[in-house]
Order: structure tokens, then sequence, then C-alpha cells
């Protein structure tokens, strides 16, 4: 059986205030214990407030991971948008790092005027490049991950994840289902995937995201929608989990934030998993 984090993609409406730190009281309190921490607007935490939420994620075993800005394009044209780009990897690193979360979920590129086999090779050079200034700064135990990306104009297949990672060490996978998902054609196999992640990369444990996606025009598209859409849907992936030796985030980017973390917490409870 799986080894369950779960929580929100962000403070959760309830908490008593915005804080980051309210936000993972409230996650203890409502029986959960992850929470991603969004710089996605930018990088705007001190370090002083990273390493006093971490302390008191600590204390609560709540566990944290940390979303990277929307705004980096590792294969961008523009060579000044790339050194930006990197510099806000390094930056959400060095929070995370601060904080104790174990990873970063980085969208890292979109193809552009590259093939995809250029914006690849791109992409992992530069991954490169950023995992050694990061181990040369003291950033020694946050792993950089590229997510599964739902757009096809975006570097995210999970061929391209698996690859780089393989290539790089220090970076990995950063599972988003719904994106996998859209991105096959609204079909995923979970289990099919969990075992290539344990079997390619030896993971022991899935930093993961989960919201359900709207249709449009016959396809799924990256409009992130509340989990009763079914698309995907989560019960499948519940069960694979509960029969999986393996460690995974499950962090809510539905809307509904909390509403949805509870209710795959019901489920999973409902397959003989309670969250700890």
């Amino acid at each position: 059986m799986a080894t369950i984090f779960l929580g929100t993609a962000g403070v959760p409406f309830s908490a008593k205030k915005g804080t980051t730190i309210d936000g993972v009281k409230a996650i203890r309190e409502m029986s959960l214990n992850a929470m991603e921490v969004e710089f996605v607007q930018g990088v705007r935490m001190k370090r002083e407030t990273a390493e006093e939420t971490g302390k008191v994620a600590k204390e609560l075993e709540v566990r944290l991971s940390v979303h990277a800005p929307y705004f980096i394009n590792l294969c961008s044209s523009e060579e000044e948008k790339v050194k930006a780009s990197k510099q806000r990897i390094l930056d959400t690193a060095d929070r995370a790092e601060a904080m104790g979360a174990d990873a970063i979920a980085i969208h890292a590129a979109f193809y552009g005027k590259m093939k995809p086999e250029e914006c690849y090779q791109k992409v992992k050079a530069e991954m490169t490049d950023i995992v050694d200034r990061a181990r040369e700064g003291g950033i020694k135990n946050v792993k950089f991950g590229i997510e599964t990306m739902a757009k096809e104009t975006a570097l995210g297949t999970l061929d391209e994840v698996i690859g780089i990672s393989k290539e790089v060490k220090g970076v990995i996978p950063y599972i988003d289902w719904a994106h996998t998902f859209a991105r096959q054609g609204g079909k995923i196999d979970y289990k099919e995937i969990i075992e290539r992640l344990k079997r390619e990369l030896n993971l022991t444990h899935i930093n993961s995201h989960f919201e359900s996606l709207k249709m449009s025009k016959g396809k799924y598209v990256d409009v992130h929608v509340p989990i009763e859409a079914e698309a995907p849907p989560f019960k499948p992936l519940a069960e694979v989990l509960i029969k999986e030796d393996i460690s995974i985030s499950l962090v809510c980017e539905s809307p509904e934030l909390e509403r949805d973390a509870l209710k795959m917490r019901d489920i999973l409870k409902n397959y003989g998993y309670v969250i700890k």
C-alpha cells in the first residue's frame, strides 16, 4: 500500500488568514498532510518566512512542495528570457530548501519555433546548469520537477519528462495526472505510469497534481474544473495506490481546493486508506 500525502495547491480557502503558515495549519486541521506553496505569480516570499513555514510544517507533519512561477520558458528565442527563467527556478528552489520542501514543479518550456527534440535538448542543457548552480549554492535537497503538460505546444509529454529525469541528476517528473490524461487524448493508465516511474527511474516518491479538466471542441483542455467532472476519474487512481508500494504526494489543483481534496481523502478512506 502506498504512503499518501494529500493536500491543496496553495492556502486552503478556509484558512483563517491568507498566509502560507495559516494554510499549513488549516491543512492539518482538516486531517490532510500536504500543501504545495504557490509562487506562480513570482517568488515574493522572504527566506525568513520560508524558514518559519518549514518549522511549522515539520511540527505539524505536513509535507511541502512548491510551484515555480508560470513565467518560465527555457526554450525562448530571447536569451534574456531564458536567463530570467533560470533565475526564477533558482529563487524558487532556494525558498523551497529553506522551508524543507522536497520538490518544485516547473512548467519548463514551450516549443515555439523549435522542433520538440531541439527544445528537449535545450531544456536538458539548461536544467543541467540550473541543478549544478543550485548545488553549488547550497541547495542540496530540493528536486527539480518538470511537470507534465496538457498543451501540445508545451514541452511536457510523459516521455519527455521521464527522459530528462533519466539524463539530469536532480530532475524528476512532476506528474499532473489530468495534464497527462489530456495529452494522451483522454486516456490514462495509472498503474502503467506508476510502474514505469518505479522501473525506469527507481522513484520511491511521486510528486503529482490532481484535478479534472474541461472538454472543448471534442478534446480536453487545460481548464481546471471540480473533480466530479471525472476527467480523469480519481477512483481508479485510488484503487491502484492501495495496491502499490510507493510514496506519493497528491496535490489538489481543483478550483474547489480543499472541498475536492477532502473528497479525495474520503474516497481513499472507502478503499481502506486513512491519511495520517
